[in-house]
Formats: structure tokens, sequence, C-alpha cells
């Protein structure tokens, strides 16, 4: 009786699991109700009624981000925070603005690949391999594509004397970014453990803290 009620058990799960499934496949889309709870799966659904042909289209990217800034640098995103219509569609994009000498410093983006277009001026890319730590750079110039894996370490840099536009596409509504810079000096992070896990003296990682925003 126990063993046939646990497989009762299983195939309802599965009959649950399977209707679930056909559902999502069934909707057309998920515009995010950013009032509601950000979950690992994305936002929950906006009632199809009040969705408006306003919720397809996001003008953001057509405006030049500032890059009066310690990187000369700009990303202007349109992740789901900013373009509910991506939720659930495993799609976001964003716009990168450069000026000369600027960089988008050694990041990564934990949800998703991205693919970088650059509309404007050449860019200095690479990625660092996870296995052997092999570096892939290129110098790209306008109407060049790269790629960077799924959370691989990767970097831009403005590799002309002019300003510089990409817009970068990702395979993620939302697909997260961390900066490793940042990572390590703009928190509280104790400078005695930074110090032992990057190998630095005290004396550059609270110049590195100074600069970036972090204490102790």
């Amino acid at each position: 009786m126990a063993v046939q009620n646990k497989c009762n058990s299983i195939l309802l799960l599965a009959i649950v699991l399977l209707f679930s499934t056909t559902s999502a496949l069934q909707d057309d889309f998920c515009v995010a109700d950013l009032y509601g709870p950000d979950t690992p799966s994305g936002y929950i659904c906006k009632k199809v009624s009040d969705v408006t042909p306003e919720d397809f289209a996001y003008d953001g990217l057509g405006v030049p981000g500032n890059t009066e800034n310690l990187i000369k640098a700009a990303v202007t995103p349109a992740f789901v925070d900013k373009f509910p219509a991506t939720n659930g569609l495993g799609i976001s994009a964003a716009r990168l603005d450069l000026a000369p000498g600027g960089v988008i410093p050694m990041h990564t983006h934990p949800g998703a690949t991205e693919i970088l277009f650059v509309l404007e001026g050449s860019i200095c890319a690479g990625f660092i391999s996870s296995s052997a730590n092999t570096v892939y750079t290129q110098n790209l110039k306008k109407g060049d594509i790269m790629i960077f894996p799924q959370g691989l370490l990767h970097y831009q840099i403005n590799a002309g004397g002019s300003h510089a536009i990409a817009f970068v596409s990702f395979s993620s509504a939302n697909p997260g970014l961390q900066i490793t810079d940042y990572a390590l000096f703009a928190n509280d992070l104790d400078s005695a453990t930074v110090e032992a896990v990057t190998f630095l003296d005290d004396a550059t990682v609270k110049k590195l803290k100074g600069v970036l925003g972090g204490t102790n």
C-alpha cells in the first residue's frame, strides 16, 4: 500500500508539472508585474488586461550614458526591471558608452551569455576561460560582434581616440553583474582578508578601497 501511495504521489506530481509546463508554453508573454516579488524564476505576470503596446517597447538605450566618472564609461541596461516585457523570454539588452580611455572593468554575468555589437569606434574586448585561465582577446571595429560565455570574467576597453558605442544582448532577462574590483575593494571586507586572497600589500589595498569607497 505504501509503495502504491508513493507511486500515486509521484504520478500526481508529474501531471502537475506537465500541466504547469504546458500552461507556460501556451502563454505568449509574461510582462513583469514589478510590484510583485522578484523570484529566481522571474516576476509574476501582469494581468493581460493591463498589458499595453507600450510594454513591448523601450526608449532608454537611445540616450548616451554619462561617461564623466572613474572608468570613463557607462552601462545603460534594458533588463527586466527597466523593460518588463523581457520577463520570462530569456533576453535583455544594454548600451555601452566608452569615452577615450574608457573601460568596462573585469566583470561577470552569472546568469547569461553576452553578445556585443560595436556601433561606433573601436573596442578591445576579451574574456578568460575558467578551465585553463586562457585569455581570448580581440580588437573590434564598427560592425564587429563578440560573444562572452555565461559566467566568465570579461572586459571592454576603448581602443581608439574617439567615443565608442556598443550594444549588448544577454540570454536572460536578468543577467546579473559583478565587477571584480568593486567586489574586492568597494565593500566592508576587512583589508587583512583582501590582502590574503589577492597577495596585495596593505598600502595598495587601502589605496584601492579609498578610490572605490570601501572600508575596513
